[in-house]
């Protein structure tokens, strides 16, 4: 692991402690480290070692490689650029906390879909209709829906030129915890 990549695993590192609902002093007592030098990684002010990295990933029940993909995510900057697309454009590239689509056109899927964490349709242009558990929704333009996590759902445009955006927190991240268990 290269100095950049071990200083930017801390922001990853507390965001996965503060999602399990643990303190350092718990981490610490998982991991056999101590809270002082798990501060300091936190706060990038210290750099683990791969053995190091390995005990604190165990305590916070994940991998190395999930912390260091979550501490790519913390800091990337990308832009996407407009251009062509067969209706559906990835607004957000890579593994990040956040999955982004565009869809436009006269979209049908023509399936249902559940997914495990929230989700929210933005009505850009157009309009849409969702159904979601049993109910159904029009949207037209600037119009919201928001679908908490587990809620099956089916949409489909219903005007040309429909652009819908739907953001959602990425399947890989486990948003789902309930700290109260």
């Amino acid at each position: 692991m290269d100095d950049k990549e071990a200083l930017r695993v801390g922001a990853a590192v507390r965001r996965r402690r503060r999602t399990l609902g643990l303190t350092l002093a718990a981490v610490a007592g998982r991991s056999g480290l101590s809270v002082p030098f798990l501060s300091q990684i936190e706060n990038e002010r210290a750099r683990p070692s791969a053995r190091s990295l390995d005990r604190v990933a165990e305590a916070l029940e994940t991998t190395p490689e999930r912390l260091r993909a979550a501490a790519d995510s913390a800091r990337s900057v990308d832009v996407v650029r407009a251009g062509d697309d067969d209706g559906v454009r990835r607004l957000v590239r890579g593994r990040h906390q956040l999955s982004v689509l565009e869809f436009v056109g006269e979209q049908d899927l023509g399936r249902e879909f559940q997914h495990r964490n929230d989700e929210v349709m933005y009505v850009v242009e157009g309009a849409a209709e969702v159904e979601a558990e049993g109910q159904a929704y029009r949207l037209g333009r600037g119009d919201t829906l928001f679908l908490s996590g587990g809620v099956r759902h089916r949409w489909r445009a219903t005007v040309p030129g429909t652009r819908l955006l739907v953001v959602a927190v990425a399947e890989h991240i486990d948003a789902t915890y309930d700290s109260r268990r």
